[in-house]
Parts: C-alpha cells; sequence; structure tokens
C-alpha cells in the first residue's frame, strides 16, 4: 500500500472516480460558495464572459477576412543594428 505524500505530484484518469463524504462534499460546496459570492469573483466572471464574446466577435471578424493577422514588428532598436 502507498502512502499519500503531499510534497509530490500526482495523476489520475478522466474515469477514475472519487468518495466524498456528505461533511466533505458539504466543505467544499460552502467554500466555493463563498469565494464566488464575493464582489471580487462577480467582477472576475463578468470579465471572463466578455473576453468570451469579443473571442467570438474576433474569429467570426478573421473568418470573414475583416482582421487580419498583423505581421511581427521590428523593434526600431532592431532596425538600428541591420
Amino acid at each position: 500500500m502507498a502512502n499519500y505524500d503531499p510534497s509530490k505530484k500526482y495523476t489520475w484518469s478522466p474515469e477514475d472516480k472519487f468518495v466524498l463524504t456528505g461533511s466533505q462534499f458539504g466543505l467544499i460546496l460552502n467554500a466555493l460558495r463563498g469565494v464566488l459570492n464575493t464582489p471580487e469573483a462577480s467582477k472576475i466572471l463578468l470579465a471572463s464572459r466578455a473576453n468570451d464574446a469579443i473571442e467570438e466577435v474576433m474569429a467570426a471578424a478573421v473568418e470573414e477576412y475583416i482582421v487580419k493577422e498583423a505581421e511581427e514588428e521590428v523593434p526600431v532598436s532592431q532596425l538600428r543594428k541591420m
């Protein structure tokens, strides 16, 4: 039997199942609710949704050739060395 060492990294497959007690489940649920109910979390979640919206608009604009990939600019300091 292996011993758990919190200083080590572990891995598992997506199919593996973990069992929580009601107490553990409640603790995790209440901790997440406590964090997500803060004004800071609300701002971050709103910013994430706004980012998703602008990424969707950008993707459509690229597909329609409205927005084109920018060529990499060479800094002025690099031009002087050429």
